[in-house]
């Protein structure tokens, strides 16, 4: 048996996502609040959420930290004292923090409060680490352009105490560390405070008829950008076609033991803008994968093939390993159309249970006689047949077409509060 346990965590954009990742097999979740997040076209929470989040996963032993993790401005400070000063009653277990000027409020404000350094904050070497550990940082958020062997190494030269916390899973930025000016220039909105665009994920379509050749004998286009009419900006344009800052997503399952190795303390999946879906697929393969590892690594070898089929049943834009085995070369990072795989749909999670009526909140359609699955926190899938469908005021119906309408269903096999429902996309 392999005996280190690293932190798996999971991202919440919105109360309900947050209790499925707890349910899900999380260790700790990372949320926003409504300001001073890099999310900040999330959902996001609430104070009043907040606190109705943490005390849910507190009773069930995992840990919630919070993003605070803009590069602020001045005029930010006044506001971010106030806030700290709400969090400090919150009680959440950690702030997530890039600004050191936001470093130096909570740790006057809130100083019982951990602080993560966030990745936005370029952390790619050890003295880096013990920059921040000196100042009293409990974990520190590696970069994601650092290799394995590179983490190995932080880890031989910081303190035992501080943690690393290394991204395994989700959407790759293709700026260094997140740190983009990008959407600021196009419309004005500042993805270093938490409104990107994500101009990364735009086509851009070259015009044949304005080529000019650089400095260094290249050919290069003008580019029109539909943002700003009339502004041509030139760029590289080649033989994949024109999403040319796409990036693919990170997926580690496959090397699980190699994480282990470099001495990671926490593994943490990018996705606060991901459907509860997204987040129980994630959470709940990352943990099996885990788990299996620790007890054998025969039984993770054993079971990869059942992995990566769930992996794939969540949306994503084809998988890469990122900088974890050595800088990627465009054929492996560079992502060539902006088109999500998605095998399976999200109907609704169990919210209640009267009887043999499970209530949902519909997310898609589907109808009485369609064959759906059950998707349980313990890895089992179970395809069940929708026998009837009522209303809200109870009224059988044969469909649900309308977006978050409140259903009442009988399946073949009774499921069980917080289990989701999904079905294969046709």
């Amino acid at each position: 048996m392999n005996e280190r346990r690293p932190e798996l965590l999971i991202p919440a954009g919105s109360l309900d996502v947050l209790k499925t990742a707890v349910r899900y097999g999380a260790d700790a979740v990372y949320i926003g609040g409504e300001v001073f997040s890099l999310r900040a076209k999330a959902k996001n929470f609430s104070e009043e959420e907040m606190a109705e989040g943490i005390a849910y996963a507190h009773a069930r032993g995992v840990r919630v930290f919070v993003t605070a993790n803009i590069l602020a401005h001045n005029d930010d400070l006044e506001e971010a004292r106030e806030y700290f000063g709400r969090l400090k009653e919150i009680k959440p277990d950690a702030l997530i923090i890039s600004d050191p000027g936001l470093f130096t409020l909570a740790k006057e404000i809130c100083p019982e409060i951990e602080i993560h350094i966030s990745t936005q904050a370029n952390n790619t070497n050890y003295e880096t680490y013990r920059f921040w550990e000196r100042l009293g940082a409990k974990r520190v958020v590696s970069a994601r352009e650092l290799s394995l062997k590179e983490i190995k190494q932080l880890r031989e030269k910081i303190q035992p105490e501080t943690e690393i916390e290394t991204f395994v899973h989700g959407a790759m930025c293709i700026s260094y560390s997140g740190r983009c000016l990008l959407s600021n220039f196009f419309t004005g909105r500042d993805a270093n405070q938490g409104a990107c665009t994500h101009p990364c994920r735009w086509k851009y379509t070259a015009k044949e008829a304005d080529p000019f050749m650089d400095e260094e004998g290249n050919y290069r286009y003008a580019v029109e950008e539909e943002k700003r009419p009339g502004e041509y900006l030139p760029v590289y344009e080649n033989e994949r076609g024109s999403y040319i800052f796409n990036s693919k997503d990170l997926c580690m399952l496959e090397y699980i033991p190699e994480l282990i190795d470099a001495g990671i303390d926490s593994f943490k999946i990018e996705g606060r803008m991901k459907t509860a879906l997204y987040v129980a697929t994630v959470a709940r393969t990352y943990r099996k994968a885990i788990d299996d590892y620790l007890e054998s690594e025969e039984k993770y070898r054993a079971n990869m093939e059942w992995y990566k089929a769930e992996i794939a049943k969540c949306t994503y834009r084809q998988f890469s390993t990122g900088f974890f085995f050595g800088k990627p070369t465009e054929q492996n990072q560079i992502y060539d159309n902006n088109t999500y795989v998605n095998d399976y749909i999200y109907l609704g999670t169990i919210e209640s249970l009267t009887g043999e009526k499970a209530r949902i909140v519909q997310k898609n359609k589907f109808s009485v006689g369609d064959v759906i699955e059950i998707m349980k926190p313990n890895g089992e899938n179970i395809s069940v047949t929708v026998e009837k469908m009522m209303n809200e005021e109870g009224e059988a119906i044969e469909s649900c077409p309308h977006s978050k309408q409140i259903v009442d269903l009988v399946l073949s096999t009774v499921p069980e509060e917080g289990d989701i429902l999904r079905v294969k996309a046709e």
